[in-house]
């Protein structure tokens, strides 16, 4: 494979799945690349129900909570022996720090760079009272990995509000990571009444966009596919601001 994104958080239910998601749908619409996505959540494998994007689960955990390293030794063969593609892994909150140990240990980054292979990690950080342990999510991974990160600010839920800055690139972490953050995508707050119960039907059916669109059981309404459509829109739209595989432009 070309390339690897792993999301990543120490945080649980701060939107991973859901960027897991919207990612590899994008990769499939724009990459031109074979998509291959991977589960390593063994608490909570959500991304492995998007029956659509055909993920596969991979348990990375072993009884005693660490890295279960025959398996994710074989996830990192696969990265490496693979002639093309891109892969998309959706990791957990409880294999968080022992997967950031794994790589440090293995020095992984440099080794699949040598391969031809990638990595990118997409970390999102997430508003209200997960701000704090999303954003030292983010600086642990920023400090311990030498790679290329996406930050993803998830204002979905709750709205995030930076201490003493208006915006991100404000912030002490981003100007202390200015050259290793690939960029920046923003999930927006919607009305709550309207996009927020489309999005939340979406996602706990896990159904992607090419699904909703579908309709096949006729369950979505005009508009409230529309509304899903302009989120994805949205988000296409930003990721086309940041060098991945995607030279194309939106619908």
């Amino acid at each position: 494979m070309k390339q690897a994104h792993f999301i990543v958080q120490g945080k649980g239910g701060v939107g991973k799945s859901l960027i897991a998601s919207m990612l590899a749908q994008y990769l499939t619409d724009f990459s031109g690349s074979v998509i291959s996505c991977f589960d390593t959540d063994p608490v909570n494998p959500t991304f492995s129900r998007y029956q659509a994007l055909n993920v596969e689960t991979i348990n990375i955990l072993n009884e005693q909570n660490d890295i279960n390293k025959r398996e994710f030794d074989t996830l990192v063969e696969r990265l490496l022996s693979d002639d093309d593609g891109v892969a998309v892994v959706d990791n957990g909150a409880a294999t968080f720090i022992p997967l950031m140990s794994y790589f440090m240990e293995n020095d992984l980054v440099s080794l699949l760079a040598e391969s031809g292979v990638e990595i990118i990690f997409h970390v999102p950080l997430y508003g209200g009272d997960a701000f704090e342990d999303t954003l030292k999510g983010l600086s642990t991974t920023l400090k311990r990995l030498s790679s290329s990160v996406v930050v993803w600010l998830n204002h979905n839920q709750n709205k995030i509000v930076f201490n003493n800055v208006a915006n991100f690139t404000d912030t002490k972490i981003y100007k202390g990571f200015a050259t290793q953050i690939l960029g920046i995508v923003e999930l927006k707050q919607h009305n709550a009444e309207t996009f927020g119960v489309d999005i939340k039907e979406m996602t706990q059916r896990h159904l992607t966009v090419a699904e909703v669109k579908a309709n096949a059981d006729k369950r979505w309404k005009l508009t409230e596919i529309q509304r899903i459509n302009l989120f994805y829109k949205d988000i296409c739209e930003q990721l086309h601001q940041i060098p991945l595989f995607a030279e194309s432009t939106t619908e």
